[in-house]
């Protein structure tokens, strides 16, 4: 498989008063076509900051990002939304889901930014609930729904541009057992049917091995694990 992602040297660094917060320390990894990877650590140690700067939502204090062998324009904002919008998909721990829109609507909404025609967008989103089990639940507000439809919905939102990756934040973490597998099936379903990249943070030991490939977030690096 040829390579999707890759990372060289990324550090990521915060000030707080006169300390100087060191997240990463030169971090490296690579992440093929299709290929899925968990990655673990203790609390705290960066692992929502490493997906957020892989999804480009923050930038790096230094190194690099390769996205097919190029490396992403950091300092290009308008770029990293359209590369983000059409390439990258999101699904974090709480859904963050529009409340006052529909299922539906929550779904069409990354397709209506990046300019897809209306009519379009909601056969899609139609299409992609219907196939994480919501076909009756497509006009109901997020407040109507549990947890577990709640997320499905994000995951459809996630992938109804078809992206290349899906980076998952403790996607599972604030549902109950039952739930919680139902979501990774459903993520795992994607990357196999779909050959949608997956990288995946979580406390959820279970969960990791599923996914197979694991890397570690400690002391600022990446490790196998």
């Amino acid at each position: 498989m040829s390579e999707l992602l890759a990372v060289r040297d990324l550090c990521k660094s915060f000030t707080e008063g006169a300390t100087d917060i060191h997240v990463l320390r030169g971090a490296n990894f690579s992440l093929a076509e299709g290929e899925r990877v968990a990655v673990v650590g203790q609390s705290g140690v960066g692992k929502s900051t490493l997906l957020h700067i892989l999804g480009t939502l923050d930038r790096p204090t230094s190194g690099e990002i390769l996205f097919r062998g190029k490396a992403l324009p950091m300092d290009d904002e308008a770029a990293l939304c359209e590369f983000r919008n059409r390439q990258i998909g999101f699904v974090f721990q709480f859904h963050y889901l529009l409340p006052d829109f529909s299922a539906i609507e929550n779904v069409m909404f990354p397709a209506l930014i990046q300019g897809m025609d209306a009519e379009r967008a909601r056969s899609e989103g139609e299409r992609l609930l219907e196939s994480v089990g919501l076909k009756d639940r497509m006009s109901h507000r997020p407040g109507k729904l549990s947890g577990g439809e709640q997320q499905r919905v994000a995951v459809a939102r996630a992938v109804i541009l078809q992206p290349s990756l899906v980076l998952a934040d403790e996607p599972t973490g604030s549902l109950d057992l039952r739930i919680g597998e139902e979501v990774q099936e459903l993520l795992f379903q994607l990357n196999q049917e779909k050959k949608i990249a997956l990288i995946v943070a979580t406390h959820n030991r279970e969960f990791a091995d599923k996914i197979g490939r694991r890397v570690e977030l400690r002391d600022g690096l990446l490790m196998a694990s």
